[in-house]
């Protein structure tokens, strides 16, 4: 598989929940526009969309990534991602195991777990992960059940030990503070709000891009 993340690598990830009432394709396009590098979609909580209206949205989002070579991930659905050939899932650690998903997506789709800790990180790789999405870097009000904040000390712990897994620091993260996990050794950031909700969502995600750039080398 040829690289997956090229820095400054902006992962942006994205439900219909998430968009402050915009069209949700609307969205993804400008973020496709602004230069995001993958888009994930996550499609959960009590408003998600489910059966047929979920298919037609995920191959519509599909669509649009192709136009602008983005790989396409789906969050935790896998028979959703197998139904439109996505380019990969992604599961947390309540999901489906990450061996189990490996063996029933194959060796060429791309496999991205959620990983808090060392150890969960080592289990990743050994579950034949090709990247760790490593979080919350910081406070986040997207994920109702998210764990404590861990800061940029765990990517850098991670990084160190592991330094050719891809890890994508994600929660919480904006503009402001991108720099400092890229300067902890992070191969991308995952973004949901912070350019779902933007005013100016192609602007914003060159924001993350300038600032990423601003802690490379530190």
């Amino acid at each position: 598989m040829s690289k997956l993340f090229d820095k400054p690598s902006i992962y942006f990830i994205m439900g219909t929940q998430n968009t402050a009432g915009r069209e949700p394709l609307m969205v993804l396009e400008q973020a496709l526009a602004g230069g995001i590098n993958h888009f994930q979609l996550r499609e959960k909580g009590s408003d998600a969309l489910t059966g047929d209206a979920l298919m037609k949205f995920a191959i519509e989002c599909k669509w649009l990534c192709r136009q602008y070579d983005v790989p396409f991930i789906v969050n935790d659905h896998i028979e959703l991602a197998q139904a439109v050939d996505a380019d990969g899932i992604h599961v947390g650690q309540q999901d489906a195991a990450a061996t189990k998903v490996r063996r029933i997506i194959g060796a060429d789709k791309i496999l991205g777990v959620s990983v808090h800790s060392l150890t969960e990180a080592k289990n990743a790789i050994d579950s034949g992960a090709d990247y760790v999405g490593m979080g919350p870097v910081f406070n986040t009000q997207t994920k109702e059940d998210a764990k404590s904040p861990a800061g940029v000390s765990g990517i850098a712990a991670v990084k160190k030990l592991h330094p050719e897994l891809p890890v994508i620091g994600i929660g919480g993260i904006t503009p402001d503070n991108a720099a400092r996990v890229w300067s902890a050794g992070a191969d991308g950031v995952a973004v949901i709000s912070s350019i779902a909700q933007a005013e100016n969502i192609a602007s914003q995600v060159i924001r993350f891009k300038t600032n990423l750039k601003a802690g490379a080398g530190k």
